[in-house]
């Protein structure tokens, strides 16, 4: 009774906490926060500085005493306390235009489909601590599907590619569940580490991994482009210690990515291969659908496509459908009940 009085007059909020960035969307207001997952800690004084785009603008160029953390690692919790402190800052945020007696949110949270019990835990009891009133979790894939607006509990076969920052998550959807599945953890980190490598490799050449993710954005593709990319690579060389500019082609990020590609596309044929055939009937009629911010990466549509003979759409900004999926589950408590995990903290 009181959680129904309480839900008229909270600010329920549902995220996407992902390994790259976090995304949050407010009841009624649609997405308010989007910043990178990462925190900036005094470690003299255990005091946190900054959070989201303010902390990432910091990585790699910060004094011994600052620390810059990125507590999910592949979409799990890696640093529980500093995950709790992240949540806390941004649902205050989220709440601080707000009267003080209004109600703590509810909140609606995709999760990786390769969690334990225990890590599901942690999250769940990060985000009460963070100031939740109820926390509902959901499988990332069945959010992103649901933000994408597919027919996810007809007798359908929908199958969704989420290429997220930590994990790659393939999986086959029909009445209201998930059929069968994959995930990898070889998503848009490890491509920048691909490019690191590259670097290394092949220029004696060491780069920080956010310059290696710019490059990835300017000159990335899975298949070769009408017109020629040249994007310039800096760094420092690794003989001679001193800062170094090389010119990159996108041929010469696309060798340095062919390997990543390769093991999201294998991801892919081996669900196709769990998945019963009426629904693989399903799926090759109603083609592919891909999301997250890897579904960006110029041309891997048609590779998949080319891979699988199957048609591969990508979603309306692919970026933010987890996030809208929550959200699209805070306002259909049906659809939620159907479609949020056991809590552990019934079992």
């Amino acid at each position: 009774m009181f959680d129904k009085f309480f839900g008229k007059f909270s600010r329920d909020i549902g995220i996407d906490l992902g390994t790259s960035n976090t995304l949050i969307y407010v009841k009624d207001k649609g997405i308010v926060i989007n910043e990178p997952s990462v925190v900036a800690i005094n470690a003299r004084t255990e005091q946190i500085l900054s959070v989201g785009k303010e902390a990432r603008e910091m990585v790699g160029k910060t004094p011994a005493h600052l620390i810059i953390s990125r507590p999910l690692s592949h979409g799990i919790i890696a640093d529980y306390e500093v995950t709790e402190k992240m949540l806390r800052y941004f649902i205050d945020r989220v709440h601080e235009e707000s009267y003080t007696l209004v109600p703590r949110p509810r909140v609606v949270i995709g999760t990786p489909l390769e969690i334990t019990e225990v890590e599901r835990k942690a999250i769940e009891d990060a985000t009460l601590s963070a100031g939740a009133r109820a926390v509902f979790l959901v499988e990332a894939p069945m959010a992103a599907a649901i933000g994408a607006r597919m027919p996810i509990q007809e007798a359908v076969g929908n199958f969704i590619i989420d290429i997220g920052g930590g994990t790659t998550e393939v999986a086959t959807i029909s009445l209201g569940g998930i059929v069968t599945w994959k995930s990898t953890r070889i998503a848009g980190d490890e491509m920048n580490k691909n490019i690191i490598q590259y670097a290394r490799e092949v220029f004696n050449l060491l780069i920080g991994e956010r310059y290696a993710e710019k490059i990835k954005i300017q000159a990335g593709s899975a298949l070769p482009l009408k017109e020629s990319i040249t994007y310039p690579m800096r760094g420092r060389d690794l003989i001679t210690g001193l800062p170094k500019e090389v010119m990159v082609t996108d041929a010469q990020i696309r060798e340095a990515l062919a390997r990543s590609i390769t093991a999201i596309i294998d991801s892919v044929k081996a669900t196709m291969e769990m998945t019963p055939p009426e629904l693989i009937a399903d799926i090759h009629e109603r083609g592919i659908l891909l999301t997250g911010g890897g579904a960006l990466l110029r041309g891997i549509d048609r590779v998949i496509t080319s891979a699988t003979g199957i048609p591969v759409r990508m979603a309306d900004d692919p970026l933010t459908c987890v996030v809208r999926g929550t959200g699209i589950l805070l306002d259909d408590e049906a659809l939620l009940r159907e479609v949020t995990l056991p809590s552990s903290r019934e079992e």
